[in-house]
């Protein structure tokens, strides 16, 4: 008898040991902040990788590959921490998490990677600011937290940036009707992430942050995989997943953009408040263009860089209400 419950007991110390330890480093002062910035150069990193691998994987396919790489990540991670896969929590919970994975992960990281692959790392970077106003608003919605002036005018500066982007700007590749097609798909992939963090904010304070993270992952691999099902062009779509050449791209965009940037996300998320950690993650817009201009060799002009100077202004005002 006291030999079956020894491992129990074993086990049950090493999730008590390690929540201890997840509390103390959760108490470290502006914790949340520093995660939210370090998630936006993290993801900044991702979307280069993003683009590079986007010229020959589908979205679809690049998606489920990085929800799966990044889930077994998550579940590699748990398990070296002795913390359990299902823990005892509601039913509501697990639903309302995978629910939270095919909004914020399955449906909108496809549209987020469709979207850069028409406008380009720069223009789509501009976009992503509009992840901003769609927290704040959802937060002043459903989470009672505030909207003043500044956040209101921060939002005009930023929607005002965003149908820049959908001029032309001297690049012959693209019509307008092709880059107003991504701006509407990458307003549509910041509409849906912000819904899928929104809807779980107050759900990070009861349950455990790394469990969490993986039951989004698994919400969006889910989801799309049985989309992919029933898609007539499945073969073709998941085809260059099994070409080895493209996992040089495909591994290292999925470790950045799936596992860490998601983990820093999420921890901004849970410990600061939903519009101050949406306006530090929009940081990521002025890491982006540099990343883009260096290793994309994108095109910087001055109607883009008053576009990226304006949307972040815009960021600033929205998460500093006066």
């Amino acid at each position: 008898m006291l030999r079956s419950e020894t491992p129990d007991r074993a086990a049950k110390y090493r999730v008590n040991t390690v929540s201890a330890l997840f509390a103390q480093i959760e108490a470290v002062p502006r914790l949340g902040e520093l995660l939210a910035l370090t998630s936006g150069l993290v993801w900044a990193v991702s979307v280069i990788l993003f683009r590079v691998i986007g010229r020959t994987v589908h979205p679809l396919a690049l998606n489920l590959f990085k929800n799966i790489f990044a889930g077994w990540l998550v579940i590699l991670t748990m398990t070296a921490w002795g913390l359990p896969l299902l823990p005892k929590l509601h039913a509501a919970d697990y639903g309302l998490f995978l629910l939270s994975g095919i909004i914020g992960i399955g449906i909108s990281d496809t549209l987020f990677l469709k979207s850069l692959n028409i406008l380009g790392a720069s223009r789509t970077a501009i976009v992503d600011c509009l992840y901003s106003p769609f927290v704040i608003g959802l937060s002043f919605l459903f989470l009672a937290e505030s909207m003043t002036a500044s956040q209101i005018f921060g939002v005009i500066l930023i929607i005002s940036a965003v149908l820049t982007v959908t001029r032309n700007g001297g690049d012959e590749r693209q019509t307008r009707r092709n880059l107003v097609f991504g701006v509407v798909l990458g307003a549509l992939a910041m509409l849906t992430v912000a819904a899928g963090i929104v809807m779980v904010k107050p759900a990070l304070a009861r349950v455990p942050f790394l469990w969490a993270v993986l039951f989004r992952l698994l919400g969006g691999a889910g989801s799309l995989g049985i989309f992919l099902s029933f898609h007539p062009r499945r073969r073709t779509i998941l085809a260059p997943l099994f070409q080895m050449k493209n996992w040089k791209a495909l591994v290292p965009a999925s470790f950045f953009g799936g596992y860490l940037s998601l983990i820093f996300w999420m921890g901004g998320m849970k410990l600061a408040f939903a519009s101050v950690a949406a306006a530090l993650n929009q940081l990521n817009t002025i890491f982006i263009v540099i990343l883009a201009a260096v290793f994309l060799k994108e095109k910087v002009t001055a109607v883009r860089v008053v576009a990226i100077a304006v949307a972040f202004i815009g960021a600033y005002l929205a998460s500093h209400p006066f």
